[in-house]
């Protein structure tokens, strides 16, 4: 069975039509991925991928005519077609057959979302680093995330008020409040985490923070 990373390299390097990229295109965008994930969209220079790639640097320019088209062609499909399939399909069961306590559901949201971005480091990388800074894609993921997820949250958050298992918060606030806590601890853990990170520590004060914030009172 092929691993997260090798499904996910060869879902991006299919075209919408189906066909396979030619060898070329495939090593310009693997060494693409590689380079902007080291060093980021502003301090990677076509150049570096190109020698990545074992090309000529005119090669990347005959596929795609700026270093943005480039980037996205890596972010692009992966928001338009990979959102789904790779970022959310793992967390279908979790909303649709939610844990019996809102502790075990985040818990296990949690380990989900710590499996999720160890398999997939260097698209993660390069998605926090430039997502944010181009309203195209921005715009792209966030209209994907409402329309996928924000229904099935819903339903989990009203379960876990039914249970009087936590507080009666807004909707839109409890999710607001909860995605930035996990994300938090996601972006410092992978991201820009000290020497010193007690990984067990932090994991369980982000755990007791959320379920304190949202009112959680175990039935």
């Amino acid at each position: 069975m092929k691993d997260p990373i090798e499904q996910w390299i060869e879902e991006l390097l299919r075209k919408d039509d189906g066909q396979q990229m030619t060898e070329k295109q495939s090593r310009i965008l693997i060494a693409a991925i590689e380079v902007f994930a080291e060093k980021g969209y502003s301090g990677t220079a076509t150049s570096e991928i190109a020698q990545r790639a074992e090309v000529a640097e005119g090669t990347i320019f005959r596929h795609y005519k700026t270093k943005k088209d480039l980037l996205y062609a890596i972010v692009s499909p992966f928001v338009a077609r990979l959102i789904e399939p790779f970022v959310l399909r793992e967390l279908y069961p979790l909303f649709d057959s939610p844990h019996p306590t809102f502790e075990g559901f985040v818990r296990g949201i949690l380990d989900n979302r710590i499996t999720f971005v160890e398999n997939h480091i260097k698209v993660i990388r390069i998605m926090l680093q430039e997502v944010p800074f181009h309203a195209e894609l921005r715009d792209r993921f966030l209209g994907i995330m409402a329309q996928k997820m924000l229904p099935r949250l819903t339903r989990v958050l009203d379960h876990y008020r039914e249970l009087g298992q936590i507080e009666t918060l807004p909707t839109l606030t409890s999710i607001r409040l909860a995605g930035s806590t996990l994300f938090s601890y996601l972006v410092t853990r992978f991201l820009i985490a000290p020497a010193e990170w007690d990984d067990a520590q932090e994991r369980e004060a982000t755990i007791q923070y959320l379920l304190r914030g949202l009112g959680y009172r175990q039935r």
